[in-house]
């Protein structure tokens, strides 16, 4: 699976981190950082964060 965040959307809501925190953390500048290939374990967390992104900033794709 590939995750990628599209930075210039991202309003840092945290939804995201909420939904996935696997996946999905603020560093100590409250930056969003994230596993962009984390193990398709998560993957339902994934959908779920990128569901509750309010400005629709995350993608989630399957593996090759």
């Amino acid at each position: 699976m590939q995750i990628t965040v599209d930075l210039n959307l991202c309003e840092s809501h945290g939804q995201c981190v909420f939904a996935a925190p696997e996946i999905f953390a603020f560093d100590d500048d409250d930056r969003l950082t994230y596993d962009a290939a984390p193990s398709d374990a998560l993957r339902e967390a994934a959908d779920k964060a990128a569901a509750v992104c309010p400005v629709r900033a995350i993608t989630v794709l399957a593996g090759s």
